[in-house]
């Protein structure tokens, strides 16, 4: 299950670089931008984390997770017209809700054994492990962040990572079923979001004259 999950966070990761760079795309970003601000779309949630942990950064033990973000960054960076079709980037948001499904459970664990902040410290980590880097991209490149945008992102990931820390609480000897529900929730949300375009309610201010 440990060499499962390393291959799916691997394909999370080049989903995290691919998005991210797309994202920017219309920002006339030049080929170094493109590898920075991929770079850190796809690890900078973790990065994030650890540093707030403490604990070691988790791509300096495991370097190949920068080597991936880099190569998928150059590679959309060229195929750019090609992962700009509707249809293949409506599938790399999919692939990208189950890397934020996958990350955010991944944080929200390794905060709670490391008796991080019981019990809302895990569930904020997580969140930051799935959305970090996607802030971090959107401040660096002056857009709108996720938070900002009512996009249907946050919400789901922090109501998957409450249901782990339940289930860690409260079901100890369920924690390996209870993930996958957990991750299929958020991804399933995530789904729903990207195919029926579902946005969170905003707040409409009127102007005084």
């Amino acid at each position: 299950m440990d060499t499962l999950g390393f291959w799916v966070g691997i394909v999370a990761t080049i989903a995290f670089a691919v998005t991210g760079v797309l994202a920017i795309a219309d920002r006339g970003v030049d080929l170094f931008g493109v590898l920075v601000l991929g770079i850190i779309t796809a690890i900078g949630g973790g990065t994030v984390r650890d540093l707030i942990l403490g604990a070691p950064i988790f791509w300096a033990e495991f370097p190949v997770y920068v080597w991936v973000a880099l190569g998928a960054s150059i590679f959309t960076f060229v195929a750019e017209s090609f992962f700009s079709q509707p249809q293949i980037y409506r599938w790399m948001l999919y692939i990208d809700g189950f890397g934020a499904a996958l990350f955010a459970i991944q944080g929200a664990d390794k905060a709670w054994n490391l008796h991080f902040g019981y019990p809302v410290a895990p569930v904020i980590l997580g969140v930051i492990t799935a959305i970090g880097g996607g802030l971090l991209r959107d401040i660096l490149a002056g857009r709108k962040t996720l938070l900002m945008s009512h996009e249907l992102y946050a919400i789901p990931v922090t109501l998957g990572c409450i249901m782990y820390i339940l289930i860690l609480n409260f079901l100890p000897l369920y924690v390996y079923e209870g993930s996958i529900v957990c991750m299929l929730s958020i991804f399933g949300l995530r789904v729903a979001a990207i195919y029926w375009d579902l946005r969170v309610p905003g707040i409409f201010i009127t102007k005084r004259r």
